[in-house]
């Protein structure tokens, strides 16, 4: 018989089975950190522009005055920073311990114990749950009481698989408050997927739901860490919870968890892992991004505040997977180290219909809303009624998702201009650089390069657990001493950076280089197309030309040879003629995982005819939807056979 939780829905048990100089360097020495307080007083009446000059020409003294002021030590640090790009070594508040959950626990439970500091949105509307700080750290102290009792120590790792819930943000804070380290996996990840990051992390524990729940299906989660620990004998013990009444498939070594409610944080340096979140990609060796303590947490805390100006009272809704970057940065840690009431959506966009982030904007009261770009141009195919029809007025910032923001509108200025479409500022301590073809430093505005970051921040990734050559190699070896993000950007006339999409999202057409995501911005200003996904396949001539899977308007479809024409002509003027795609598949919707990434891999199949090895498919939010493209492209390989017959 398992314990239940304070919450209804939720009850849990155990189930164990066998037993400096130059770009990109730097290091600094401060034998006595700033008091407390230096941030709040000294640093506050600075404007942004004195703010942000200041943490590029001295950010030990920035950065050194926000950690002091904003976190709570054991110990406190002696040295800013000791960084060097070129090698991958990065340190940051080096000697100082802490402890995270204490940071986004009690120090808000000795002040508002009942302040809320969780609103779970459950899949059905109109069923949240809220939980205080008091009853979180209760519910995180049992369960770190649990996880030390059985033998996790200080350094193991263990895999969360969780659907979005308190638990799940409480299983995270139990493994923080021991020094555990934890590994969030997506609860949509398959068993085999769950295995190989298990195994790459050497996880010694699972902590895992019965089932799930999303959309109104039932997900067996329990069922697919079974087949994952399987192949797993560095798994001792696996934890059960319980989300829905189904009773969990238990074995012979059942514990009940009735546990104190009090458990001593453990101290831990300042670069002592804090977690190891793995890439979503399903080919290749998965790769498990290491962030440690007091870094990640500081820079977390900082940009929740400024980039979405959270004020005490606001509750705040990011709507990301606690699977995701994302969900670690914006729905847990920084909203609960500030203090703030923080939403968990267990659901989707569109259940039970298209209205539903609007209708829990409504019903919640929410100040802050932040999801992922792909859900909302989701939302656009079914029109702005579904918006229009509930009350929005408690909103006071809108943004689309990142995991850790370096480049965002605000903070600045008051009455600063804000460009749609248009990540426009850096953000304190982040200084970018455009890069050329040749290696270069690109100067000046009005110019187009690859986005690289010269100094680091306190919230950057520290290495590729087990790995860090290849850390090395994919961040800081394109171009040397610099940190490289992936993506090219446009520095606009007033100095304003614009993403314009993966550097390795590139097509060679007829020896034309071409980004696929400035074709997607074209086809996307048609006012029928509320999304596209342009991928490149061979051609015998041209070397590669694209291929674009276009979702239309649900009340377009029947005009679809029109909206298609208009759209060649739409990237022919916005580009040029070689960039149209040779190929457009109208389809209803695309394959996306379920914080909203489109997986290209199986549009590149599907569009060159190998899909007899699709891969991995259950991390797709639905994978029916694979069937659907796939009937559709084998409609459209027709019509061109019968089109090249009459020809």
């Amino acid at each position: 018989m398992a314990a239940r939780s304070r919450w209804p829905g939720l009850f849990w048990a155990v189930l164990s089975r066998r037993r400096a100089p130059g770009p990109g360097r730097c290091l600094s020495y401060q034998p006595h950190p700033p008091a407390p307080g230096t941030w709040s007083t000294e640093l506050s009446r600075l404007s942004h522009g004195d703010l942000y000059r200041l943490s590029v020409t001295d950010p030990d003294r920035f950065w050194g005055s926000a950690a002091a002021d904003r976190l709570r030590w054991a110990e406190p640090f002696h040295r800013v920073r000791d960084c060097d790009l070129s090698s991958g070594r990065i340190g940051w508040f080096l000697g100082g311990k802490l402890n995270v959950s204490v940071n986004c626990l009690d120090v808000h439970v000795e002040k508002h114990p009942d302040r809320v500091a969780l609103i779970w949105e459950r899949d059905e509307p109109g069923t949240e749950v809220k939980v205080t700080y008091r009853e979180l750290l209760e519910t995180t102290c049992r369960l770190a009481n649990a996880l030390k009792s059985h033998g996790i120590n200080k350094g193991d790792r263990v895999a969360i698989y969780m659907s979005v819930s308190p638990l799940a943000v409480a299983a995270m804070l139990a493994c923080v408050r021991i020094g555990a380290v934890h590994t969030v996996v997506f609860a949509g990840f398959s068993s085999d997927a769950l295995a190989g990051r298990i195994q790459d992390a050497g996880c010694k524990a699972v902590i895992t739901f019965n089932e799930g729940v999303r959309g109104g299906r039932v997900i067996q989660l329990k069922a697919m860490v079974d087949a994952a620990v399987k192949t797993c004998p560095s798994v001792q013990h696996v934890f059960v919870c319980q989300r829905t009444e189904t009773p969990a498939v238990m074995g012979e070594r059942d514990v009940r968890l009735e546990e104190p409610a009090v458990c001593a944080p453990e101290p831990l340096d300042s670069e002592d892992l804090l977690f190891l979140l793995y890439t979503s990609g399903s080919t290749g060796k998965p790769k498990g991004v290491v962030h440690t303590q007091a870094g990640y947490l500081l820079y977390a805390s900082l940009t929740h505040q400024y980039v979405f100006d959270y004020r005490d009272g606001d509750v705040f809704g990011c709507v990301a997977d606690v699977g995701w970057i994302t969900g670690h940065s914006y729905v847990v840690y920084g909203p609960l180290c500030n203090g703030a009431t923080t939403v968990l959506f267990e659901s989707t966009p569109v259940y039970p219909n298209p209205g539903r982030y609007w209708e829990t904007v409504e019903r919640l009261r929410i100040s802050q809303f932040y999801g992922a770009p792909t859900a909302l141009r989701l939302l656009l195919k079914y029109g702005e009624s579904w918006v229009k029809k509930y009350d929005r007025s408690s909103l006071r910032t809108l943004g689309s998702e990142t995991g850790g923001v370096c480049i965002a509108p605000r903070p600045a200025d008051e009455g600063a201009p804000i460009v749609p479409a248009m990540a426009m500022r850096p953000f304190f301590g982040i200084q970018p650089v455009l890069m050329g073809e040749k290696g270069e430093p690109l100067s000046g505005n009005d110019i187009t390069g690859a986005l690289c970051i010269s100094q680091p921040w306190p919230g950057i990734a520290r290495s590729i657990y087990g790995d860090h050559q290849r850390f090395v190699d994919a961040y800081f070896k394109p171009y040397p001493g610099f940190y490289f993000s992936g993506d090219g950007a446009y520095r606009s006339e007033d100095g304003f950076y614009q993403i314009t999409g993966r550097m390795d999202d590139v097509i060679n057409v007829s020896g034309h280089r071409l980004g696929t995501a400035e074709i997607e911005d074209a086809l996307d200003e048609h006012p029928a197309v509320p999304e596209t996904a342009v991928i490149g396949i061979p051609h015998d001539i041209k070397g590669e030309v694209p291929f674009a899977f276009v979702v239309l308007k649900e009340d377009l479809s029947d005009d679809a040879p029109a909206v298609l024409q208009q759209l060649r002509d739409l990237v022919a003027t916005k580009i040029a003629k070689y960039a149209v795609p040779e190929h457009f598949l109208v389809v209803t919707r695309l394959p996306k995982t379920r914080s909203g990434k489109i997986m290209r891999r199986i549009l590149r199949k599907v569009a060159m005819e190998t899909t007899e090895d699709l891969g991995d498919v259950s991390t797709l939010d639905d994978p029916s939807v694979v069937k659907e493209i796939i009937e559709a492209h084998e409609e459209y390989r027709k019509q061109r056979e019968e089109e090249k017959k009459k020809k």
